[in-house]
């Protein structure tokens, strides 16, 4: 819808009109959201483990930022703000292999732009020292990512992939995955979560594409 154009000192001068102005202050608002799903099972049997590296993402930045999770439909959800933004976070209540009805409700709940999604995900294909941030991608057989593809009805949506390694022997990778972290590992887990936040942050305040250049090419070691 235009508005009419005033005549002001020879030129015409085109005012907003107030439907306009309303639109733009919802889109900002849009832009400024941002809805974190960390994929893990719930339970205590399930705490801290690979297949939940998820989770402990998303704790570590919900304290980071001084907020906490309460219990909320088919979700534990803690609502964070930082510099100007607003971070919905996810740890689906539903298990791995319904993760997209969490994703789903909570993303149309809280109207944030599927660009606007980032789930965090563990993965077998990468080894322990690297993190992966990707704008789309398959779900590689994880049945989390399947059960959110086929809830959207698509693969386009950011995900950050940490790394868990695969050093298992053959037929060993439910125990693998589902198993807690070796004690000479853990130094270099927390340091990887840490960084993982920071790339959440950066995600919010650069962009997908300038904060992908830097998180793909880290390799994170001890200190």
């Amino acid at each position: 819808m235009k508005s009419l154009p005033e005549f002001r000192e020879g030129i015409f001068v085109f005012h907003p009109h107030p439907i306009l102005r309303i639109f733009d202050t919802e889109r900002e608002t849009a832009m400024s959201k941002f809805l974190l799903v960390g994929l893990g099972n719930v339970g205590a049997e399930y705490a801290h483990t690979r297949h939940n590296i998820g989770f402990d993402v998303l704790d570590a930045f919900v304290i980071k930022h001084g907020g906490f999770f309460k219990l909320d439909r088919l979700a534990e959800v803690a609502e964070v703000k930082w510099k100007g933004k607003t971070f919905i976070c996810l740890k689906p209540t539903t298990f791995m292999n319904l993760s997209g009805k969490a994703f789903k409700y909570w993303m149309d709940k809280e109207k944030v732009d599927l660009e606007n999604t980032l789930t965090i995900v563990d993965d077998l294909a990468l080894p322990t020292s690297k993190i992966r941030l990707r704008a789309s991608g398959s779900d590689a057989g994880h049945n989390g990512l399947k059960d959110i593809q086929l809830t959207l009805g698509t693969d386009a949506y950011p995900k950050l992939r940490f790394g868990i390694g695969n050093d298992f022997a053959k037929g060993q990778q439910i125990d693998f995955v589902l198993g807690k972290w070796a004690q000479d590992e853990r130094k270099l887990i927390d340091i990887k979560i840490q960084n993982c936040v920071e790339v959440i942050e950066s995600f919010a305040a650069i962009g997908l594409s300038r904060t992908m250049t830097m998180a793909n090419a880290l390799d994170i070691k001890e200190v």
